[in-house]
């Protein structure tokens, strides 16, 4: 009589258990993360002024260093913050110079102008 019992309870603990995994959602897959999301997590300062100004000067080259930064990233080889002035760096040691728009500004009277604003106003 108690394994009869001990029978119905095991079947119906099963059944239970059955419901419970087939109503669960499915476990959720980890989407994948974009190249500028996980650059995102690593670059800081000026490093995003930088990587597009490169991008934009070599594009072709660009694809394949940003591929090589994002593996390098995932295989846990950089693990700290990359600034404007590593990349500039980076760039310089594989042969990439990256011109940057470089602006002069100035305080007069309490206002920033450029110096190609002073330059204006002198003629």
């Amino acid at each position: 009589m108690e394994d009869e019992e001990l029978e119905r309870l095991k079947k119906r603990r099963m059944l239970e258990l059955q419901r419970k995994r087939l109503q669960a959602p499915p476990p959720e897959k980890e989407k994948p993360v974009s190249a500028e999301e996980l650059l995102g997590k690593f670059f800081y300062d000026r490093a995003w002024e930088v990587y597009r100004a490169a991008k934009a000067q070599y594009p072709t080259v660009m694809d394949k260093i940003e591929k090589a930064l994002v593996d390098s990233i995932k295989a846990g080889k950089i693990k700290q913050k990359i600034s404007g002035e590593d990349l500039v760096n980076f760039f310089d040691q594989v042969g990439l110079t990256v011109r940057l728009e470089t602006k002069i500004t100035y305080k007069e009277h309490g206002e920033l102008k450029t110096l190609e604003q002073k330059l204006k106003e002198r003629k």
